[in-house]
């Protein structure tokens, strides 16, 4: 097994999930996954903790939506519910064999789906939970690398000094939360909100793996001005790209795209809280320094922001309510975060550089 797959599982057990003796764990796993699987089965039990896995497959999920009437999409699958309540760690790994099994899947089904199981994902969330990729063909097809290209790609975002990377987040985050505001300025962009009363949180990989960010969810209805998100994302089997997006007290006004806009209308028309933004945020992990339509590293970029439209973190004290929770990423190599009277990044260099 090579040895980075190893260090890997260790990274997830002992930093991001702390696993520790007598723990309840679940491992959510792809089949493309299974040499991550075996490297975490045993450091889950070197920590002294007791593992089950559940399979998640792409093409599965396709044809369970294809089969599934309105009536079964509304059914809380109650067994899911009991064994997640259960658990004391859940570990979810990406690595999928067809990121387009669910393209052509009428959204109104997904978005039955996530409403149904709203409840489920909250308890997930309120667990030691992380999510993370072991590297495949599909995702390193995607990114448009080699399998080991893709490799070295994922590795170098994730196998580095996690207690350093936590400290100057950390720093970031105290001095974002001396001000009650935020902005984001920059090309085809000037976005302010309050951040009064909220929490901002430093994402140093005890959650995502890799990760690398700070953020914090806006006062709902204090967000104005415009923002240009010039990374493409993947969405539901989706490249979108281009969004501009313009608010006004709190809410999306006007919005466009330059590619697949229809699929941008429905993510805004899904429900009242999805055309409110639920998260901004800054990306800090340098070692991810290109975009790969997998926003698990994508949203993390360093010299970048994202924010999010739908559903806000309690840990932040957001309260905007959503099915959905779909983030937006922009360069920021020639824009600026200010809170209050003080510059917190500019031009590819933060306060402290």
């Amino acid at each position: 097994m090579d040895p980075r797959v190893i260090e890997h599982a260790k990274v997830i057990v002992d930093w991001s999930t702390e696993v520790k003796n007598g723990d309840m764990v679940i491992i959510n796993a792809t089949p493309e996954s299974h040499e991550l699987v075996v490297a975490l089965y045993k450091e889950v039990a070197r920590a002294g903790g007791r593992v089950v896995t559940l399979m998640y497959s792409e093409e599965a999920a396709r044809a369970f939506y294809d089969g599934a009437s309105e009536k079964t999409l509304s059914l809380v699958p109650e067994h899911l519910k009991a064994i997640t309540e259960a658990c004391d760690v859940y570990i979810s790994l990406r690595s999928p064999v067809n990121n387009m099994a669910l393209a052509n899947v009428d959204s109104a089904k997904l978005t039955l789906d996530s409403r149904t199981q709203q409840d489920i994902q909250a308890t997930r969330l309120s667990k030691r939970w992380c999510l993370t990729v072991h590297p495949c063909q599909t995702l390193a097809q995607q990114a448009g690398m080699s399998l080991e290209e893709y490799r070295e790609f994922v590795y170098g975002a994730t196998l580095i000094d996690w207690k350093e990377e936590s400290k100057q987040m950390y720093l970031i985050k105290e001095h974002l939360e001396r001000h009650k505001d935020v902005r984001f300025t920059g090309p085809e962009t000037d976005l302010y909100a309050s951040t009064e009363g909220r929490i901002w949180i430093a994402s140093d990989g005890k959650h995502n793996m890799p990760s690398g960010e700070v953020f914090t969810a806006p006062v709902e209805d204090s967000v104005e001005g415009s923002i240009y998100f010039d990374i493409p994302f993947l969405q539901q089997g989706k490249v979108i790209q281009g969004v501009r997006l313009t608010f006004e007290k709190g809410e999306v006004v006007d919005f466009s795209a330059e590619k697949e806009e229809a699929k941008l209308k429905q993510i805004i028309d899904t429900d009242e809280g999805s055309r409110r933004l639920g998260e901004m945020a800054i990306g800090t992990n340098r070692g991810i320094q290109q975009y790969t339509l997998n926003m698990l590293f994508d949203e993390k970029i360093g010299d970048t922001i994202h924010c999010a439209l739908g559903r806000a973190y309690k840990d932040c004290n957001g309260v905007n309510d959503s099915a959905v929770h779909v983030d937006m990423i922009k360069s920021m190599k020639q824009g600026e975060v200010i809170a209050g009277d003080e510059k917190i990044y500019s031009k590819g260099k933060f306060f402290y550089e």
